[in-house]
């Protein structure tokens, strides 16, 4: 008997001792053990998607480039090392310890890490500083966090995810039909989980968070309106290095994404401007993005943040103007433009597009022209009927006028009042000659989105 509970009185102080051994390591065992599922995933998800990414990236599209780009680590500026991606990853070192900016995409953080990690140690880092709350640049924060990181992040950080997470099956379908590499359903898999994330500091836009580790100087400023109202950026005054993020999109400089077709919430235009004299002030003489590669040259990045800003401003300014001169929101998009001097990209967002948000952002969503907006029974609700009264020999021959006169915007209106007729195969091929129209006419001008766009409306004709 003294023997059997001697027995079970060890078993109890094994235990004990397990538990005093593996506790203060549980939240490291619990990271590990999430950076094993998300590599595996990872990898898993890569293998499956690499037809579609090789199609797209063919194609020669920006998303397609950026999950295609090699995972790899390089020293941009001393002490502070990139891992590429989807979503750029960086590590800032200091002598009591590192700093992290941004945590990639989730299929690929684990492989960021580990890189970044045979830079720079295997430490725990202090501080991980999230730029804002989109899924390719929060994806690793808990493969990093072992339990005793300080998570920096904007004050609306935590409502941004809220939403986002709960409209994640919505958006992820809607993201989905724009990138096609993207898994067909929302991951669930344990470990895979980006969301939930609780700041334990929270900037707002007022005076920046500052603090300094190591001797090295961070200020961390709120910079809303970009990719949404949770946007910071990253500062180091010493170096003159900004970090940023998605402020300026996936290149720079851009015209950005005022709102987004594929679906957030609003962004303030002015709010955006704002933000950006709060940069321009501070004279970046290199900037650091999360897509793509570094930009350096003071003179030149001074010079491209004012013209992005006065480009935003003068699309703001003109659709202001032109609503109360009496202009319909379709006038306005098809006559603002952005003069010569502050020509930018359109790959990213679309100065008519702004037009169109900037509007809705101030009129909502009804335009006081069609009485029908008020009220839930739609113009597809009739498209049979309409299809009844109509002579469709004579319609799909209008539409084939309109191709022959180049209005291919005109043709699609006519083809869409057709769509409560059974299909024909003279209609499928009125359709597939529009919409390579509008392509053709869109691709001068690049924009991913509508591109992207075009061509699921194309695939779905095959």
């Amino acid at each position: 008997m003294q023997r059997k509970n001697l027995l079970i009185t060890s078993g109890v102080l094994a235990l004990i001792l397990a538990a005093v051994l593996v506790l203060p390591n549980l939240d490291r065992l619990q990271s590990k053990a999430r950076q094993t599922i998300a590599s595996a995933a990872g990898k898993a998800a890569v293998a499956n998607m690499s037809d579609v990414v090789a199609e797209n990236n063919a194609r020669g599209l920006a998303a397609a480039e950026l999950i295609t780009l090699p995972i790899a680590v390089s020293e941009v500026a001393p002490g502070i090392f990139q891992a590429s991606g989807v979503g750029n990853s960086f590590a800032i070192e200091t002598s009591e310890g590192n700093v992290i900016f941004d945590t990639g995409l989730i299929i690929q953080a684990s492989e960021q890490i580990a890189k970044l990690k045979a830079a720079i140690g295997d430490e725990e880092p202090k501080k991980i500083i999230l730029s804002h709350s989109h899924a390719d640049h929060v994806g690793g924060t808990r493969l990093w966090d072992e339990g005793n990181a300080e998570i920096v992040a904007h004050e609306e950080f935590e409502e941004e995810q809220r939403y986002l997470t709960e409209l994640n099956p919505y958006l992820h379908q809607r993201n989905r039909t724009l990138f096609p590499w993207i898994p067909e359903t929302p991951r669930t898999l344990p470990g895979m989980d980006f969301r939930g994330l609780i700041p334990d500091v929270r900037v707002g836009n007022g005076e920046p968070y500052r603090f300094t580790l190591g001797g090295r100087r961070f200020e961390v400023y709120g910079t809303p309106g970009a990719e949404g109202a949770d946007n910071i950026v990253l500062w180091l005054p010493d170096e003159k290095i900004l970090l940023s993020g998605d402020f300026f999109g996936p290149q720079f400089p851009q015209f950005p994404n005022v709102f987004t077709m594929r679906g957030e919430k609003v962004r303030k235009p002015i709010e955006y401007v704002d933000s950006l004299n709060r940069i321009v002030a501070l004279e970046p003489e290199m900037i650091l993005p999360s897509h793509l590669e570094p930009v350096v040259g003071g003179d030149n990045i001074a010079r491209d943040m004012r013209k992005i800003r006065d480009a935003v401003q003068h699309v703001h300014d003109e659709t202001v103007a032109g609503m109360n001169s009496g202009f319909s929101v379709e006038e306005l998009m098809s006559s603002v433009a952005l003069p010569q001097e502050l020509s930018l990209s359109q790959s990213h967002g679309k100065v008519s597009w702004a037009v169109k948000s900037i509007w809705e952002y101030y009129a909502t969503w009804f335009h006081f022209d069609r009485t029908s907006e008020l009220y839930p029974t739609s113009q597809r609700a009739i498209l049979a009927d309409v299809a009844e009264l109509m002579d469709l020999d004579a319609a799909r021959l209008q539409v084939r006028r309109y191709l022959d006169a180049g209005t291919p915007e005109k043709a699609l209106l006519l083809l869409e009042l057709l769509e409560g007729t059974d299909v024909t195969e003279t209609q499928r091929a009125l359709r597939t000659e529009t919409l390579l129209a509008l392509k053709k006419q869109a691709e001068p001008i690049g924009n991913d989105y509508e591109l992207y766009w075009l061509d699921s409306e194309l695939e779905k004709l095959q």
